[in-house]
């Protein structure tokens, strides 16, 4: 890989991480596609970090995702599961048999309305409208494809999304994609509900060596693989599904970084009974094993609680997103992914996913919340924004652990991205009084170290600047109430044109909010009378192994106990 880039490959395990997951690709080919002449200056991220270049048979030169993605029967819609980039050669093996063929042909799924016109790989939709040939990082060259305009740039109606394919703009390599031919998306009947079921997939052995192929395809041409990010859902089967492959990283490729984002989805009532508990046993046994097996663990949810008690979703001040929308809610999260993220992908200087995990999973912390402002308001100097927050918490959870405010911070990565530099220190004039040391401070950097050691005095803390905003372009979902084409936070009324890129701050957080998060989910499990949902044992958990989730979930909690110290 052309310039040491330390190489990420992403899995992507179940339908909700299907949707963050289209979201972040689609970020990522956003933020890719300025074109390059040479003569600019190399972007603040390193997309060699998640992309991988390849050749097609026909010899055209492509850039990639580096992304396992498994997901069930009929969850592709009109995405046909060996991609429309290239065809892999294996996938067209010529028919042997002379005999008698009978064709059995499935009626094709009609394309979403907004990627009718997304059959051109390798291009990017700027936000004039115009269809440009994109440039492959490293000096590949633009690759030859005609330019097309559109009358204009489309964002999918909310009510044309039924899968997340039906957004994704991001063509994918023919070895991306797993389909879990054994289990349904739709309908009452063959679901993938249980954790016992998803470790089960992993057990046998066709899809464990599917797996174990496309993982050693991608390994195999890294030159320096960092480690590997996993995005799991945590309320249904694929909760196992992770488990399992968390383990399997973990005994094949020891050294490597494994962070792994446990997606829920939301919100959820009370009129499905059988529905919520089993969202709460595949969650408890998923962060378990998780945790046994990966650097890192990050739940990331708009809810408010991870019980069974549904708690209002979370509100942003200048965000309007429907809750009940998996396309609005995975946009939101994948914005913060982006962004937490951020540190691992740096080109200049960047924070291994290794050193990253060690530094905020000290002491067996190796769980930690998220939280992100969405947009961070970005009208008035840095040390200005910072001081009107006062000692509230700048950012709003997104780990459905509570509230943290007042909550001890252990260990924390925080990353503030897209303020123009000119607004990162103080813009009084000179000889005016300092309203707070914050206006002192000769850069950026220092105001945000400064204000976070005021916050939390006692917390390991790292922080990152960056002048790149996230994108936020078509098929991104109009969620921003109140904010100009910049991504500037303004009292104008919301004008026609969408905000192309927003500043976003976002954090990472060993917090002691998670002793009352964790040790509550473990209370509400060993109050349940577990007889009355024999199915979900009888999907291959036994009792046994639920004593010992509970037994690990409860010392899981009490690792962060308000009372230990750094040395604990």
């Amino acid at each position: 890989m052309a310039g040491g880039a330390r190489e990420v490959l992403t899995l992507q395990l179940g339908h909700f991480a299907g949707f963050v997951g289209a979201h972040w690709w689609n970020q990522q080919d956003a933020a890719l596609g300025r074109p390059t002449d040479g003569k600019e200056r190399p972007g603040e991220l390193c997309p060699d970090v998640l992309y991988r270049t390849g050749r097609t048979l026909r010899g055209q030169d492509t850039y990639t995702p580096r992304l396992i993605l498994m997901d069930l029967k009929g969850s592709l819609s009109s995405l046909k599961q060996e991609g429309e980039l290239y065809r892999d050669k294996h996938l067209d093996a010529a028919i042997a048999w002379q005999g008698k063929l009978t064709t059995h042909k499935e009626e094709l799924c009609s394309k979403n309305p907004y990627l009718q016109n997304e059959g051109r790989p390798e291009g990017v939709l700027r936000s004039d409208g115009v269809w440009r040939v994109k440039s492959i990082p490293n000096g590949k060259g633009p690759l030859p494809l005609r330019t097309a305009k559109t009358a204009d740039p489309l964002t999918p109606t909310e009510g044309s999304i039924r899968v997340w394919s039906d957004f994704l703009r991001v063509h994918l390599h023919p070895r991306s994609i797993c389909i879990i031919q054994k289990y349904n998306h739709d309908g009452e009947t063959g679901r993938l509900e249980a954790f016992g079921q998803g470790e089960s997939i992993l057990k046998e052995p066709g899809y464990l060596e599917e797996l174990e192929d496309r993982l050693h395809f991608y390994v195999e041409e890294c030159d320096y693989l960092q480690g590997f990010q996993i995005l799991c859902d945590l309320h249904d089967g694929f909760s196992g599904v992770g488990a399992k492959t968390a383990e399997l990283l973990k005994d094949e490729y020891s050294g490597r970084g494994i962070i792994a984002w446990g997606l829920l989805p939301g919100p959820y009532s009370l009129g499905e009974p059988q529905k919520n508990i089993y969202r709460l046993l595949n969650t408890a046994f998923g962060l378990v094993h998780l945790t046994a097996h990966s650097s890192l663990v990050c739940p990331l949810s708009l809810g408010g609680s991870l019980g069974l008690r549904p708690e209002p979703p979370v509100a942003f001040p200048h965000l309007h997103y429907d809750a009940t929308l998996p396309c609005h809610c995975s946009a939101i999260l994948a914005t913060a992914l982006d962004t937490v993220t951020v540190p691992y992908r740096l080109r200049s200087s960047p924070l291994s996913m290794v050193h990253l995990a060690d530094m905020l999973s000290f002491s067996g912390k190796k769980v930690v919340t998220a939280g992100a402002t969405i947009p961070f308001p970005s009208g008035q100097s840095l040390p200005d924004t910072l001081m009107q927050l006062g000692g509230a918490t700048p950012w709003i959870p997104l780990s459905a652990c509570g509230d943290p405010s007042g909550a001890r911070c252990f260990a924390q990565s925080v990353v503030l991205r897209g303020l123009d530099r000119a607004r990162h220190t103080s813009q009084l004039t000179p000889g005016t009084p300092l309203p707070s040391p914050l206006h002192a401070c000769a850069t950026g950097e220092e105001v945000l170290a400064q204000y976070l050691q005021q916050q939390q005095p006692t917390a390991l803390s790292s922080s990152h600047l960056l002048l790149t905003p996230c994108k936020v372009v078509p098929p991104y979902p109009r969620l921003l109430s109140s904010c100009s084409q910049l991504g500037l936070l303004t009292d104008a009324p919301p004008t026609r044109a969408a905000a192309a890129s927003i500043p976003v701050f976002g954090a990472l957080c060993s917090s002691s909010s998670l002793h009352q998060a964790l040790g509550g989910l473990a209370r509400e499990l060993a109050r349940l009378d577990l007889r009355r949902w024999a199915s979900f044992m009888a999907a291959g958990v036994e009792q046994d192994d639920l004593e010992e989730m509970l037994q690990e979930l409860y010392s899981l909690a009490q690792c962060y106990r308000d009372g230990s110290g750094l040395m604990d």
